[in-house]
């Protein structure tokens, strides 16, 4: 069962948060294991197990960076240990970037990181804004279309992520 039908909502990259937490402390109530200390073990294991599911459903439509790629999964668009082929043009962009960042590592300078830093910044927030849009109209129309895009900005902002980390290495 999926954590939205388990909460008895849509399929959504902004579920409805008062909903969310409403339905977390009721079915936390309902399968919470003292409950069911005298029941037979097969029902407290079952309890046990819709317990879980709770919080880990709780846990995924709470947090936007769990759900959007959950919901990519639901859908049957994000699989694990996929190879997903990010497009040319950001590719070498992206190529740019860490060829300034290799620059930077073995020839420090603050102006430059700087302007790196602010570069990194706007592209992401470039990025964020356009997925915000695209969950926006997700949420509205439920089109595929809309999930493709998603599914390529999720990968991007994975790939940003990396570059991230080894802009952290440079400032330590």
């Amino acid at each position: 069962m999926d954590y939205f039908e388990f909460y008895g909502l849509p399929v959504s990259f902004n579920p409805d948060a008062a909903e969310v937490k409403k339905q977390f402390y009721a079915l936390s109530k309902k399968y919470h294991p003292d409950f069911y200390i005298n029941e037979s073990v097969e029902k407290q294991d079952e309890v046990l197990e819709l317990s879980t599911l709770n919080n880990k459903a709780y846990q995924v439509l709470g947090n936007p960076q769990k759900l959007l790629p959950y919901v990519l999964e639901l859908k049957g668009l994000v699989t694990e240990g996929e190879h997903y082929t990010l497009p040319q043009d950001f590719l070498m962009e992206m190529m740019d970037v860490n060829e300034a960042l290799m620059d930077l590592q073995f020839d420090p300078d603050a102006e430059k990181l700087a302007a790196q830093v602010k570069e990194i910044d706007a592209i992401e927030a470039g990025m964020q804004a356009e997925l915000t849009t695209l969950k926006d109209a997700f949420d509205t129309s439920g089109s595929a279309d809309d999930l493709l895009k998603i599914k390529d900005l999720y990968y991007r902002t994975k790939y940003l992520y990396r570059i991230r980390e080894s802009l952290a290495k440079i400032k330590a």
